[in-house]
């Protein structure tokens, strides 16, 4: 069911980019996402370093299969008072500082190999309906740039962010009205944010994914959200695949675990959630 189409984003087993490369060959996976590469964010990489990490990937077989940028990941206006996330290293800049860095991201997509970029929908607003127009503003502009380039944006559903669950990723891609543009879902960070992921959440977005990040995660009793391997969270894993298998998907999925055991390293965490993927998928 997976076959040829699971990955992994690379910095979730390791900073060493080869040592990441080297792990998803021996597991037998077919792609990588790049997010950070030897502590350094992909959007800040040299053409030259591009192209090696690119070559790096297909000597152990493997492809690229998406840019998992920081873009938009910024305040919609400084003056206000947002939410705010992990930037995996990319310091805080403007919107605008954004719309400039789309540019060098799609270049460097076409030198990894790739037409995929993961974005987001600027920090969360204390009331972000209030907001709406503003940030589809900024989208829809992103989304001319990718259609004239010929690359896919794909906008996550992340709670740090205005398009924090489903159904607000969903509004904002049909809002935008763009084939550039499409959701990337996982169904992890909906279930992080205390929502059901499935069937609600995938509800939402049924008919406009693009693409698809596993991980797990449940809502503890002090109110926080905890990462836990596939099938150990509120993520209803089995019933989800089966129903984007049965819906057609025929895109690609890319675990991002964010699980460290105790005592353990992200490698241990990811390898663990493979591990459970796989069971998983036997019964699929």
């Amino acid at each position: 069911m997976l076959s040829g189409r699971l990955g992994v984003l690379t910095d979730e087993v390791s900073d060493r980019y080869e040592e990441a490369l080297d792990w998803a060959a021996e597991m037998g996976l077919s792609h990588v996402e790049v997010r950070v590469v030897d502590g350094r964010n992909v959007a800040e990489l040299s053409d030259e370093r591009a192209l090696e990490i690119g070559r790096q990937a297909e000597a152990r077989g493997l492809f690229i299969s998406a840019v998992a940028s920081p873009l938009f990941k910024c305040a919609l206006d400084p003056s206000r008072t947002v939410a705010s996330g992990d930037t995996f290293g990319q310091k805080e800049e403007s919107a605008d500082a954004h719309h400039k860095k789309l540019a060098r991201v799609i270049e460097l997509a076409k030198l990894l190999g790739t037409h995929r970029i993961r974005i987001f929908s600027f920090w969360r607003e204390e009331y972000p309906q209030l907001h709406t127009g503003e940030i589809v503003g900024h989208l829809r502009k992103a989304a001319r740039v990718a259609s004239q380039e010929g690359v896919l944006l794909l906008l996550e559903n992340e709670p740090s962010c205005n398009g924090g669950v489903a159904e607000e990723v969903a509004a904002l891609v049909r809002s935008v009205g763009s084939p550039a543009l499409l959701a990337l879902w996982d169904p992890g960070n909906e279930a992080y944010a205390g929502r059901e992921a499935y069937p609600s959440g995938y509800a939402s977005v049924k008919g406009l994914v693009g693409h698809v990040h596993l991980k797990d995660a449940y809502v503890g009793h002090d109110g926080k959200g905890r990462c836990v391997p596939l099938g150990a969270g509120t993520v209803k894993v089995i019933a989800q695949l089966r129903t984007l298998a049965a819906d057609g998907y025929k895109g690609l999925y890319t675990i991002e675990t964010h699980y460290i055991p105790e005592d353990g390293s992200r490698m241990t965490g990811t390898r663990i959630t493979l591990e459970a993927l796989k069971a998983l998928v036997k019964e699929v």
